[in-house]
């Protein structure tokens, strides 16, 4: 991964990169997103089994994509009683939008702040 967006542009960056730049997400975070998109709904522990991780690490993970809106829980009820939850990826386009509206933000942003750079820079 890069470390700036001057080396993300020369780089050969993909989809992923950019998505966990904006949104913040590791490599695992993105593989449990892909995973789950691909095979549907399932719980902490099933994840963490296909991702050869720990439920932990899993959970961990599936935290990191409801947090950014990648990921949502749902509480699926036991017949017999209690009740369990399952992990549900959000629609690509949904993701798309999100990353769009991240960076539309963020361009603002440091416009505003670009325009200033030299009074900023001359000022101290």
């Amino acid at each position: 991964m890069t470390t700036s967006i001057r080396e993300m542009l020369r780089a050969n960056c993909q989809c992923d990169d950019v998505a966990k730049c904006i949104l913040g997400l590791k490599t695992l975070d993105m593989e449990a997103y892909k995973f789950l998109l691909a095979n549907g709904p399932m719980t902490a522990e099933n994840l963490g089994e296909f991702l050869n991780r720990e439920r932990s690490t899993a959970y961990r993970s599936l935290q990191n994509l409801i947090s950014c809106g990648l990921v949502y829980r749902e509480t699926k009820t036991i017949d017999i009683g209690g009740y369990f939850y399952e992990y549900v990826a959000v629609d690509p386009i949904k993701v798309k939008e999100m990353i769009q509206e991240n960076i539309d933000k963020w361009y603002e942003k440091v416009t505003v702040l670009v325009a200033n750079i030299d009074k900023e820079l001359l000022a101290e």
